[in-house]
């Protein structure tokens, strides 16, 4: 097989200028130091054992969407609950058709989203997509997803983003479970988009693609971090719906945030960071319940999707090289590496930078940048978006 240049970016090697002038700096002083894209004034790339790659493999869909959707894995240091503030008071002028009386978009940690299409006294309207708790849970689990869904209900109907997914209802439907409603255009998740791109066998997204979806979705964390003081606390692929060619970008399922204080912080101390394993920084993976909370996680998560789009692949999750086998045969899931997998998590993946080539450029500086281990060197979302403004080619 022929040998690949492997390189991870490594965070005590990244200089960038007018950003980084000294990695060991704790943190920054007032207002965040500015940082370019365009220009980088020497940044070394040292060989690493491993690199992700694109998976061939049938099986890889299905364990993308068990990563994605939270299913996987469970993180060993954190509670799987969070305390639950706020119910959002149910619609009672909307009926919600019972589940199988709806077609089935998607599905994630205990909940499932349907496709509703609208037509009241025969006038057709846009259709909504309604996310309702999985009737197979059992009761304890009910109780949390659907506390989670009041919750998630009553933080989106305060939020209004052209970046942010729009709340539509929340309400009984004639099964008797409680639905949130919101906007639907058509969209796919990214997650599908890559799975899509994956399997045709096609390469890593166009850079400008790469770059836009980073705009767009710094535009919503921006939104949420500076306006409305919320930490999304669970950004990944699956987590961003596109419609058609990339006409519109959205950040969906707040249903994890938790609140910020004036320092972007998380302060209450009985707040618990759920997120998802593989898109988690390494300040939510500390052990002992003295980790430091920013709106910089919501950044490394970002970081990560964003290399999602390069490698079409899931963060951390590396397959073995196919080495002449049946690239359709069973994968063997003890060949999966659960110990590398979980000391890898909070890292900067792999990326094989040669490959991508110059026009990648500012995409991997972004992840660069973006997935540095130490949270406060990573920038805020209010300069990714001033900076990928500033550049012009990116709308």
């Amino acid at each position: 097989m022929q040998s690949r240049s492997l390189v991870l970016v490594t965070s005590g090697f990244l200089i960038f200028q007018g950003f980084l002038q000294n990695s060991s700096q704790p943190s920054w002083a007032g207002r965040p130091r500015p940082f370019s894209l365009s220009s980088c004034s020497g940044v070394l790339w040292p060989s690493a054992p491993a690199v992700a790659r694109q998976y061939s493999k049938p099986e890889e869909k299905e364990r993308r969407g068990a990563m994605a959707s939270g299913e996987a894995f469970k993180s060993p240091s954190r509670p799987s609950a969070r305390r639950l503030s706020g119910q959002s008071s149910p619609s009672t002028s909307i009926t919600i058709p019972a589940s199988p009386f709806m077609q089935k978009l998607g599905y994630g940690t205990g909940v499932s989203v349907y496709l509703m299409k609208r037509s009241p006294k025969g006038l057709p309207c846009s259709p909504w997509a309604v996310k309702k708790v999985n009737p197979g849970c059992d009761s304890n689990q009910r109780d949390t997803y659907q506390k989670r869904l009041n919750e998630e209900a009553s933080i989106l109907k305060n939020l209004q983003h052209p970046n942010i997914i729009g709340y539509r209802a929340f309400t009984e439907a004639k099964d008797g479970t409680m639905c949130l409603a919101m906007e639907y255009g058509g969209e796919k998740s990214l997650n599908d988009l890559i799975e899509e791109r994956q399997e045709r066998g096609l390469g890593p997204f166009p850079p400008e693609t790469i770059l836009k979806v980073a705009l767009h979705m710094a535009r919503g964390l921006k939104y949420l971090h500076n306006e409305k003081k919320l930490l999304h606390g669970d950004i990944k692929s699956p987590n961003v719906v596109i419609k058609g060619d990339f006409e519109s970008i959205k950040i969906c399922d707040v249903g994890v945030s938790l609140p910020l204080d004036e320092n972007m912080t998380v302060s209450d101390p009985e707040a618990v960071y759920i997120g998802t394993e593989a898109w988690k920084p390494k300040e939510v993976l500390e052990e002992g319940g003295h980790a430091v909370i920013t709106d910089r996680a919501d950044i490394f998560a970002l970081g990560l999707t964003l290399w999602e789009m390069m490698t079409l692949s899931v963060p951390h999750v590396n397959l073995p090289e196919d080495d002449g086998e049946d690239p359709d045969a069973s994968f063997d899931e003890d060949d999966f590496d659960d110990e590398a997998f979980y000391e890898a998590l909070g890292t900067r993946p792999a990326l094989n930078v040669e490959a991508l080539g110059p026009a990648y450029q500012t995409v991997i500086e972004l992840f660069a940048l973006c997935s540095m281990e130490e949270a406060s060197q990573r920038p805020s979302a209010a300069h990714i978006v001033e900076v990928l403004e500033a550049n012009g080619t990116v709308q």
